[in-house]
């Protein structure tokens, strides 16, 4: 019993070492790529397209829900304790500073981390890797690279249309139960913004797609041998990313919370 949990606790060791190493690879050659321009741009300017342009009617769906969903619930009960305005700090609270960043990470891990981690699988497959390396390529620099930048600029960017999205949609909603003028509107809710709320929202969707990158194309890269180890992988990555999100959402809202 002993031996298995000392095996299992150095295989634990083994693959956290090889993750932080195949990190610390990803972010030397991102400096090389902005240096030298590699020819991985047009990865990047597809990669940028897949994950941001693409998924913005997704967003648009999703942020105009939640804008539906907490002008509906806020306006119906708050009102009755005396409480209307706090409806400007829930929006604030709910959009921007937590499900915000949270719902778009969970959306780009859905079709960006799944897409990431079966593209690089089977380039392992297909011995692609390999012929990428022989002809003098680093695959970290033109497949990983271009995918970890552009998911994390991607990220942030989304991040920011959601917050705006949402916020300015459920003023759309709000006429329909109450009447309030565009401008009262958004005061109050300038008001209730903070600084802090922009910078944590921010912050948070940069982690995720680093986060989510880096996971997707370092599970991608365990595929060894036959095609049926891409789902695995898959799960893996898509497992991983959910979980190593909400940690990290919770470790910056703490720091955050903190430093108030």
């Amino acid at each position: 019993m002993i031996a298995r949990i000392g095996r299992w606790f150095n295989l634990k060791v083994k693959n956290a070492t090889y993750a932080l190493g195949f990190f610390n690879n990803v972010i030397k050659e991102t400096v090389l790529f902005v240096k030298q321009k590699q020819v991985g741009l047009k990865v990047l300017i597809m990669q940028i397209y897949f994950t941001g342009v693409e998924a913005l009617s997704m967003i648009s769906l999703i942020a105009l829900a939640l804008g539906v969903v907490i002008i509906i619930q806020g306006l119906s009960l708050l009102p009755s304790f005396g409480q209307g305005k706090l409806i400007y700090d829930i929006l604030i609270i709910i959009i921007t500073r937590e499900l915000g960043p949270l719902l778009t990470a969970f959306i780009i891990i859905a079709r960006s981390g799944t897409a990431i981690a079966t593209e690089i699988g089977n380039m392992v497959v297909d011995h692609e890797i390999e012929a990428y390396t022989a002809v003098g390529i680093n695959p970290i620099s033109y497949l990983v690279v271009p995918r970890f930048l552009g998911v994390t600029i991607s990220l942030v960017l989304l991040t920011f249309y959601f917050n705006f999205f949402g916020l300015f949609t459920s003023f759309l909603i709000s006429q329909l139960i109450t009447s309030v003028a565009f401008t009262e509107y958004f005061q109050n809710l300038l008001q209730a913004l903070q600084l802090s709320d922009i910078i944590s929202s921010l912050l948070k969707s940069f982690v995720f797609g680093v986060i989510i990158s880096i996971v997707s194309a370092y599970n991608g890269f365990k595929v060894r041998f036959a095609t049926t180890e891409i789902p695995q992988v898959v799960i893996k990555a898509v497992g991983q990313s959910f979980v190593l999100c909400i940690i990290a959402d919770a470790i910056i809202a703490t720091i955050f919370y903190i430093l108030k």
